[in-house]
């Protein structure tokens, strides 16, 4: 440790705060995090989030006394690869408690964060009544349930605004990133109406069926056309939608039902499907067949066991602050975001970063389009999601995180096959943009290819950028290390991971003495013509790094020894020797296109320089000279100075990341838009990561507690690391007073750092 830092850190088995049992495992109250309003709100982004990771919902109540909710799917893609809404709901209720209460002051709206429910109830002078919503953690169903001291009437409308075919024009087809300014309009289809006749029940059924698919015209665009397999294209007849029935509910007519007779309590179920089917008849079999089992269960039983769902939830991880207003105001903010993925993060697919399931009706940067909008579209930006994916680690949220690597695993086919007619060699590599099999977007790849290779592409942001590959090998080597799961990283990871470093081993010349020089290539977006830049050099050092300090067996001889030979070859890291900082290329141009600091990602992702290494000046050095500071969305300074135990900064970082939220919107969590949409879980991603590196930071076997903690900020936690540990403690001003490590021997590798740079 640098003299300079005053740091003082020490070994957990010299201090006395091991193996202190704590108050925190048995659970703090989590009603502390309920989101309650009193009053009804206007329209959708007044409305509160509830999502079993792959359905999700946005709820809201007005004025009037209805309840109203957008539906959502993980998997809901139209032809134009846009995430679709299935649908809009409308709740109404006779005699209107709810508009009387609302009236009265008796209304309540309660999201209960602790089992993902979220209650309406008002009182009148006609009686009482509650309402219950959950997205079944179980189920692909939505389960609406009404009680109350007075029988009541219940009408549900589906209200539809797809109604047929139309041109996504202008501005608008942006949000079917990829085709805009495309040589073909982008048209998309509207829903159909269906009859219920499979369901053996009066119910509403509706759906969107794509007639078409983008995947193998964008293949063949690619010169992949011999690659396109129809068994990958995931919208060849991909029909999503919904099937909306209850006890006692009668169907007024195709969009409506309504409650037999006025009761006490009703129950109203909305099932979500999304298949490929050759016919939309299989596709209403199989709705009915979901139907049948999602209420298999007894009503009573299934809610027990969505509840020992999130129960487990909160119980694999936690972080909550206390001692000043800040600090309880990040702590909230943090379940809430954590909720936020919860809700949609084991669907299908990896949660999109701009908005994921819980876009809302906002007239965001002057885009006044349809629910369906988001800028950005549909594809996966990786610099963007993989800020959703680190701080599940520490969570120990591998469930979430299986969507991310099923998305890159699955794409690897294309990827290899992609290199080998590009370039002809071996490896692979996935675009920094990317559709879920693998390929750029039309726009971003050209769609003018006259006189143009195979290999090149149009967006210049983009063309050589390709470091996110090393980000992502690392990133999939941190899962299995948290997991301790050889196997999995063996079967999954390592192909993927040994595909990149061919790539780069390669693709790339060798300088007169032996050195790889990589060339053409970028510094991340912000300079786009550069010579061994920075993430690039610091990733493969890095990667190989990790990988040859793997334990035995988790990857073969031959490979260490070939990565050892390319690591050997590797180019020094870019610096400015004189003033100890490092810089974002060995040379590049002087024109900046973006405003990123590419120069300290030898800090974070890759981590070169931080706390508990001997050159930790270097890396501070740098962030201090940085050329941008801000925080917030996709920036990384509050990540990277945690890790370089720069407490006060990280504080103040995360603090801007956690109160980020749109100006427009009502529930806190609703970040954005930023730089990307909201709601914007770029933003939340980054704060969550950087709050848990403040408390625990790990590496390799090493365990740094406290290394960038600032004073009057109290904590009770837990923690994720790698090999199956888990961590946790509770700080209290400024000092570790208990601590729990599972496995006990990995109480050796804790290192408490008790002051931190200032």
């Amino acid at each position: 440790m640098a003299s300079s830092a005053k740091r003082l850190c020490l070994l957990a088995e010299d201090v006395g705060v091991i193996g202190m049992r704590m108050d925190t495992e048995e659970g703090t109250d989590m009603a502390t995090y309920d989101e309650v309003w009193t009053t009804p709100g206007l329209g959708s982004a007044d409305s509160m989030p509830i999502g079993n990771g792959d359905i999700g919902a946005n709820v809201w109540t007005e004025a009037n006394g209805d309840v109203r909710f957008y539906l959502s799917k993980s998997d809901a893609w139209s032809e134009n690869w846009r995430l679709l809404k299935l649908g809009k709901v409308r709740l109404s209720f006779r005699p209107n408690i709810i508009a009387d209460a609302a009236r009265n002051g008796t209304f309540e709206q309660r999201l209960i964060v602790e089992t993902g429910e979220l209650v309406i109830s008002g009182a009148a002078a006609a009686g009482t009544l509650e309402v219950r919503i959950r997205v079944d953690a179980n189920h692909p169903a939505v389960r609406i349930e009404c009680s109350g001291t007075v029988r009541v009437e219940v009408t549900a409308v589906a209200e539809h605004w797809r109604l047929g075919s139309r041109e996504l024009a202008g501005r608008e087809a942006v949000s079917a990133y990829g085709l805009h300014e495309g040589p073909q309009p982008v048209v998309e289809s509207g829903d159909i109406i269906l009859s219920s006749a499979a369901l053996g029940k009066d119910a509403l059924l509706w759906a969107h069926r794509n007639p078409s698919s983008l995947y193998r015209s964008n293949m063949e665009l690619q010169g992949l056309g011999d690659v396109a397999n129809d068994e990958t294209d995931p919208m060849r007849n991909l029909t999503f939608g919904v099937a909306m029935f209850g006890e006692r509910f009668v169907k007024l007519n195709n969009v409506a039902l309504m409650s037999a007779e006025p009761a006490f309590s009703h129950r109203l179920t909305l099932v979500a499907v999304a298949a490929q089917t050759e016919t939309l008849e299989q596709w209403s079999a199989l709705v009915g067949q979901v139907s049948r089992a999602a209420e298999s269960r007894p009503g009573e039983r299934a809610l027990a066991d969505h509840r020992a769902w999130w129960r487990a939830f909160w119980e694999r991880s936690w972080i909550r602050l206390s001692g000043c207003q800040q600090a309880e105001t990040v702590s909230r903010a943090y379940a809430l975001q954590r909720y936020m993925f919860a809700c949609a993060g084991r669907g299908q697919y990896p949660i999109k970063f701009n908005g994921s399931l819980f876009t809302f009706d906002a007239d965001l940067r002057d885009y006044p389009y349809d629910i369906d909008f988001r800028m950005w579209g549909g594809p996966y930006w990786f610099q963007n999601s993989r800020l959703l994916y680190w701080p599940m680690l520490a969570c120990g949220d591998a469930d979430l995180f299986e969507p991310f690597l099923r998305m890159y695993e699955q794409a690897l086919p294309t990827a290899l096959a992609r290199t080998r007619i590009y370039f002809g060699h071996e490896g692979a590599f996935f675009p920094e943009t990317m559709y879920p099999w693998g390929t750029y977007t039309g726009t971003n790849y050209g769609w003018d290819r006259e006189g143009k290779p195979l290999s090149y592409v149009a967006n210049i942001y983009i063309r050589h950028y390709w470091q996110g590959n090393l980000e992502l090998s690392l990133l999939l080597m941190e899962y299995a290390r948290h997991l301790g799961d050889r196997d999995l990283f063996r079967q999954r990871c390592l192909p993927v991971i040994t595909a990149i470093l061919a790539f780069y081993d390669k693709h790339y010349p060798r300088d007169v003495n032996g050195k790889l020089r990589i060339e053409p290539a970028q510094s991340l977006e912000t300079w786009h013509e550069a010579v061994n830049p920075l993430p690039d050099v610091a990733g493969l050092k890095a990667v190989i790094s990790a990988l040859l300090g793997l334990p035995d067996g988790w990857v073969d001889e031959a490979d260490q020894a070939a990565w050892s030979a390319l690591c050997d070859q590797l180019p020094p890291l870019p610096m400015d020797a004189a003033q100890r900082r490092l810089l974002p290329a060995a040379s590049w141009t002087d024109e900046v296109k973006n405003g990123e600091t590419p120069e300290l990602y030898a800090v974070f992702p890759y981590p070169l320089f931080g706390a508990g290494k001997p050159d930790v000046d270097i890396g501070r050095n740098t962030y201090h000279s940085r050329r941008v500071k801000q925080a917030g969305c996709w920036s990384q300074d509050a990540i990277q100075a945690a890790c370089l135990g720069l407490a006060d900064e990280a504080a103040r970082d995360v603090v801007v990341h956690f109160t980020n939220r749109y100006e427009k919107a009502r529930f806190p969590a609703f970040w954005g838009p930023n730089f990307d949409w909201a709601p914007d879980q770029d933003n939340g991603g980054a704060g969550m990561l950087a709050l848990q590196k403040m408390l625990l930071h790990t590496d390799g076997d090493k365990l740094l507690l406290l290394p960038a903690w600032p004073e009057g900020w109290d904590a009770d936690f837990k923690l994720h690391a790698p090999g199956r540990t888990t961590v946790t403690g509770s700080v209290r001003a400024g000092k570790l007073v208990s601590l729990v490590v599972d496995p006990a021997e990995r109480v050796r590798d804790v290192i408490i750092c008790e002051e931190r740079e200032r």
